[in-house]
């Protein structure tokens, strides 16, 4: 039986496993081995967000685990820029700050907490990433206030970039691909390991289609939408704002 949303994870509940976790995440290579072609998302965001938004000044990175994607963002910019670095995660951010620090000489702020209720200037930024975060929001209106607020922040010109866990709209295709995906994790890590994931996902995670969440961008204001790349559970995607 699927659990409710009203008893998933809580943020508290989440945040203290990712505070246990920062060895792994500090990774490039192996930090999201449990996503498939995690490498190759991150590749296609920091590329499109390059050359979607050529000026880059000041970066939002939402849920930023131990820094990876703005690590990547700032090795294939080759310029510095300013890093807002956002997480549930105090332990996360410090390793994030600690590995950008040798990178940018652009300022590093972190925000710890959920960015929902952060205090953030809206249109300030030039690029806004999410990894891995989002399929921890729950009903629709968390997922459009979420969305809302991100184009919000962005200048114009500036551009929203997500690699994420994502469901799928028909429950037969959902079911071939779970099963996929299963395969997958199974054959990295065994049977235990499959399990181990798959029972932290549903405990944690309410992930919804890349369908909808490429309406929601339009929804929100973004006029060019575009998918990267989609490959059974998982896909990159963004937009730009006009």
């Amino acid at each position: 039986m699927k659990i409710p949303l009203s008893q998933k994870s809580t943020i508290t509940e989440i945040r203290e496993r990712f505070d246990g976790d920062v060895e792994r995440f500090s990774n490039i290579e192996t930090g999201q081995s449990a996503t498939i072609d995690a490498p190759l998302a991150m590749e296609l965001i920091t590329e499109a967000a390059i050359v979607a938004t050529p000026n880059i000044s000041r970066v939002l990175d939402i849920g930023c685990g131990a820094g990876n994607n703005t690590l990547k963002l700032l090795e294939a910019y080759g310029k510095s820029f300013a890093c807002d670095l956002n997480d549930l995660s105090l332990p996360m951010l410090e390793r994030a700050k600690q590995r950008l620090a040798e990178k940018t000489t652009g300022s590093i702020n972190l925000l710890q907490g959920d960015f929902r209720r952060a205090e953030l200037k809206e249109g300030r930024y030039d690029v806004i990433m999410a990894a891995a975060v989002l399929h921890h929001l729950r009903d629709e209106q968390e997922w459009v206030d979420a969305f809302a607020k991100i184009y919000r922040l962005l200048k114009p010109g500036g551009s929203f970039w997500i690699t994420d866990l994502v469901s799928h709209e028909n429950p037969k295709v959902q079911e071939l691909m779970w099963h996929r995906y299963g395969t997958y994790l199974a054959e990295m890590g065994g049977e235990a390991y499959r399990e181990k994931v798959f029972e932290y996902i549903e405990k944690e995670d309410s992930p919804r289609p890349v369908t909808f969440q490429l309406d929601l961008l339009r929804k929100v204001g973004f006029t060019s939408v575009d998918l990267l790349h989609k490959h059974s559970c998982f896909a990159a995607f963004g937009g730009v704002k006009a």
